[in-house]
């Protein structure tokens, strides 16, 4: 059986016992043929670093009885995962070379062909996504008791892209600010420093504590001379970038006079709320209500069911005509009254006629 190898390790010298990759398999032992030499194959010891847009070249040598059945891969395994999850980038087998896969057309062999031990592997404008593990993987089935394998592991260099500053919270005095950097490319992975521009002196260490890995900057006990421009400086071996922040610190009457504004701005709101509703109370009870009437309700000009429009006039014709008879009624009734009246002292004032017998 053969052992199992992870991409984290260097690339060495490889035996690698009945070990096999995908597209090369070895053939089972022969009673009839006789055992062949061992392959080995040879890579550096060192990982290999290149800034990004580079030429790679992947230095691979082995040493094997070639012949006709002779065959190469060269495959790629991303960073962290095992052999097995390999991807083949090129390989040699009859005679001739097949690229294959995504970097199919940035890759080829330095030697074409390969049989003179020599397999290097040449990888134009390497990228980001090339940092990994290569591995090359040499099989001759003359030589029936073992494979080559060599791995290399390559990191493509890539500078600090500009950072973002950022700010957390409200700075006032004798608080703390937390001030953050952080870039979004760069390889191997920058760090970060902070410094205070201009004449001002730097905060004590002892009220700064920055942490290079994460870009944090966290300032302490803080005063109005805090106040001020702070630089952070992303660098790795490629290069650096920076960005810049402006801290503001509020005094404590500042503070004072930002919470009196905000009261008095509340107080505004909530006596415009209180006006308004007010306002519209008055509106909706000074609307006229509607008249409505009981259904035992009777009224005087009020139209009979069924009777039409049209009978109204003479209804209030007649009305008329009835309160005219009874004010002629009454004004002749009071003309009585008074007549009578006015005839009432002439009775009492005639004298009484004696009687024909009486006395004088």
């Amino acid at each position: 059986m053969g052992r199992e190898l992870s991409a984290s390790g260097l690339g060495a010298v490889v035996k690698v016992g009945t070990c096999s990759s995908p597209g090369l398999r070895s053939r089972p032992p022969s009673s009839s043929s006789a055992p062949g030499l061992a392959v080995e194959v040879k890579v550096p010891t060192e990982p290999l670093s290149l800034p990004v847009g580079k030429t790679a070249e992947l230095v691979c040598s082995y040493s094997t009885s070639v012949g006709n059945n002779f065959a190469l891969e060269w495959s790629f395994v991303q960073p962290g995962k095992p052999i097995s999850a390999s991807h083949p980038i090129l390989y040699f087998t009859s005679g001739h070379l097949y690229p294959t896969g995504s970097k199919a057309e940035r890759a080829s062999l330095l030697q074409n062909p390969p049989t003179g031990g020599v397999a290097t592997l040449k990888l134009v404008d390497v990228r980001p996504s090339d940092t990994g593990t290569y591995l090359c993987h040499v099989n001759n089935p003359p030589d029936f008791y073992t494979n080559g394998l060599g791995l290399i592991n390559l990191t493509v260099l890539v500078p600090p892209s500009s950072p973002s500053c950022s700010q957390s919270g409200t700075a006032f005095v004798g608080g703390s600010a937390a001030l953050r950097c952080s870039s979004s490319q760069g390889a191997p992975k920058p760090v970060y420093s902070w410094v205070r521009l201009g004449s001002f002196p730097t905060p004590s260490p002892g009220s700064m504590v920055q942490d290079e890995v994460s870009g944090q900057l966290i300032l302490t006990n803080l005063s109005l001379t805090s106040s001020g421009t702070y630089r952070c400086v992303a660098t790795n071996q490629m290069g650096t970038a920076s960005c810049e922040l402006t801290l503001s610190v509020t005094g404590p009457s500042e503070g004072r006079v930002a919470g009196t504004l905000i009261g008095v701005l509340l107080g505004v709101l909530l006596l415009s709320v209180a006006v308004f509703c007010l306002i519209r109370f008055q509106k909706e009870r000074n609307k006229t209500p509607k008249e409505t009437y009981g259904g035992s309700d009777l009224r005087e000009d009020a139209v009979a069911p069924g009777v039409s429009e049209q009978a109204s006039p003479k209804a209030d014709s007649r009305r008329g005509l009835l309160e005219r008879s009874l004010s002629a009624t009454t004004t002749k009734s009071a003309s009585t009254a008074t007549t009578t009246k006015s005839r009432l002292p002439m009775i009492m004032t005639s004298p009484i006629p004696e009687d024909e017998g009486g006395y004088q």
